[in-house]
């Protein structure tokens, strides 16, 4: 079959968070199982952009209201990704270095998903599903079933995935008009809660609903920021499917960014030769366990319990640990964070932003990695965690309750139930025993290693979901 799907992010072209890396290693797996799968984002001003090749294959304008934005589709030539990857290019909205956080964000991502449309309109084939993911492209389903100008696309099956329904894209009813026209019989499916809500249009509208975890979907149900009730009028089209990871890219046998690589059979000597790098880089003791936190530093990621937590545990095991944070955000957060450096020096550091390459080597020299989610749709860091052997410490919740045992329970990682500092500790404290017992801190590291998370299970329970919905062919 044919599949296009449609996102703000994809891996390496454009990356936030995990949307982009699910957005760049579904496409290939699906594409390595025979299918025609085809990626479109927007035409951001990143590295990926300007160090690649690109041809021109199509191009129009979009009209959003009075204004008028000329756009180009833009195929990179060499489909070096495993799958075909296309941008739209409108250079008035998106040749900005960053992908999100603009005043006109709205008309951005409504200016692509109109453009993207536009150009799968004028091609000679029709799409049999069409992916969206998240708010940024929510609209796309209302407007293949509704918009007059795409009725030649009825056909098209529509599925959106949410990577986190927190985020949904409202905008006010006087910006109606930047949508093509359609019937204004259809128009409470744009409405939500007196506001014109993008995320709750695309549940609505789309043949199904897939969420990044199947605890996620539980949980969405319950707290959805306001969709709650939505959410449960469509349980009966909707399904949680668990993400994987590129085990090509994820791999610490080949992983170019690794000073040592290793495999299950060598992780002791591998990891503790990567841990040394890292400690000589950040000034910690690699005889001492450590404990690394890699994410967003928001309340939503728990980065605002690191600061107290990482102090009292520090204080609790001054001796006996290392904590290494990589990450940005809050700025209150990121401040606090630093100032921790001068109070534990040699046995604490921060590193501010975000660095490919050292996140790499951080999951193959820390012993284990904090995730104190609040909220955490699915996470992936969790297994690349267990990909390098490294332990994870989660909180219970979402993808993090489906992926984490408890090692108490035979599992694979340490778990708490609060976001809250106590049990940060608590877990570290447990962490720190743990790490002395070697025999069995080594055995929860191979089973975290052996677990399987690769793409290859998710991608068939995408296409069963596809094929049931091109069968069923509802309106």
């Amino acid at each position: 079959m044919e599949i296009f799907h449609i996102s703000a992010e994809c891996y390496p072209m454009a990356k936030v968070g995990g949307l982009a890396d699910v957005v760049g290693a579904l496409p290939k797996y699906q594409t390595n199982a025979g299918h025609k799968v085809r990626v479109v984002v927007p035409c951001y001003s990143t590295k990926f952009r300007k160090e690649n090749d690109f041809e021109c294959v199509h191009w129009g304008s979009v009209k959003l209201g009075n204004f008028d934005f000329p756009f180009s589709v833009l195929k990179e030539t060499t489909n070096k990704l495993g799958y075909e990857l296309y941008l739209i290019e409108i250079n008035e909205l998106f040749d900005r270095p960053n992908v999100y956080g603009y005043e006109d964000d709205i008309e951005r991502f409504l200016a692509f998903q109109i453009a993207s449309l536009d150009w799968i309109l004028m091609r000679e084939d029709v799409p049999n599903i069409i992916n969206c993911h998240d708010h940024h492209t929510g609209l796309i389903p209302f407007l293949v079933k509704y918009a007059y100008k795409y009725e030649k696309l009825r056909s098209i099956r529509t599925v959106i995935t949410i990577h986190n329904g927190l985020y949904q894209g409202w905008f006010g009813f006087d910006k109606i008009h930047y949508l093509p026209e359609f019937d204004l019989i259809h128009v409470g499916f744009l409405e939500w809660n007196n506001s014109l809500n993008s995320l709750a249009v695309g549940i609505k509208c789309a043949h199904a609903v897939t969420t990044v975890s199947p605890s996620y979907l539980n949980e969405i149900n319950i707290a959805a920021n306001g969709l709650e009730t939505l959410f449960n009028s469509v349980r009966n089209k909707s399904k949680g499917i668990l993400n994987g990871i590129d085990f090509e890219v994820w791999d610490p046998s080949k992983d170019q960014m690794l000073a040592h690589n290793y495999s299950i059979d060598t992780f002791e000597i591998g990891k503790q030769k990567n841990k040394e790098k890292l400690c000589e880089e950040f000034e910690l003791d690699p005889t001492k366990p450590l404990f690394s936190f890699i994410g967003r530093l928001f309340e939503e990621k728990g980065g605002d319990l690191l600061p107290q937590a990482s102090a009292l545990a520090l204080s609790e095991n001054f001796e006996n640990i290392n904590i290494l944070i990589l990450g940005s955000g809050n700025s209150v957060i990121e401040e606090q964070l630093v100032q921790l450096r001068n109070d534990y020096k040699g046995n604490y550091n921060v590193f501010i932003g975000y660095n490919e390459e050292l996140a790499h080597l951080i999951y193959a020299g820390s012993d284990y990695i904090l995730m104190p989610s609040r909220v955490e749709p699915c996470g992936l860091n969790q297994m690349y965690a267990l990909r390098y052997g490294t332990v994870p410490i989660v909180r219970r919740t979402g993808g993090l309750r489906d992926t984490v045992i408890d090692f108490g329970d035979n599992g694979n990682g340490i778990c708490h139930d609060q976001a809250s500092v106590g049990d940060i500790c608590y877990s570290i404290n447990r962490a720190v025993r743990l790490y002395e017992d070697k025999l069995n801190f080594n055995k929860i590291i191979k089973i975290g290693m052996a677990t399987d998370h690769s793409w290859e299970r998710v991608c068939q329970e995408y296409i069963e979901i596809y094929n049931l919905i091109i069968e069923k062919n509802e309106v």
